[in-house]
């Protein structure tokens, strides 16, 4: 994926992640829902940050690793985050074995953050 069309995913993400946030929802959804669906948001955003963040490092000094995150992380943000929102506004249960799939690309995309970093040379 280019530099191009990874930066243009990780706006879109943030646009959804801000129009998802912005939702005046909690008077729609029962406590458990909302709190689904914001954690979802949560994540999100924080991985669209996270996101931002190894595309300013790998133009800056390309890594092996760092596109792996990236896609981890892409990954990540459908199983998870997408499983959550679905769940919260009333998809069937059969969606809710998805989302810690999710959550283990979310964190196999944090190993691999941490692996690019500690074999990257001072320089």
């Amino acid at each position: 994926m280019s530099q191009r069309h990874a930066w243009a995913l990780v706006g879109v993400s943030g646009l959804v992640t801000v129009a998802l946030g912005a939702h005046g929802l909690a008077d729609r959804l029962d406590a458990g829902q909302l709190n689904a669906f914001t954690t979802g948001v949560r994540y999100q955003a924080w991985h669209t940050l996270a996101a931002m963040a190894v595309l300013v490092w790998r133009h800056q000094k390309p890594l092996r690793g760092q596109r792996l995150a990236l896609r981890l992380w892409g990954v990540g943000i459908v199983l998870f985050c997408l499983s959550l929102y679905a769940l919260a506004l009333g998809a069937p249960g059969w969606l809710g074995p998805i989302t810690p799939f999710g959550g283990l690309a979310l964190m196999l995309g944090w190993a691999a953050v941490a692996i690019a970093g500690w074999r990257a040379r001072s320089g």
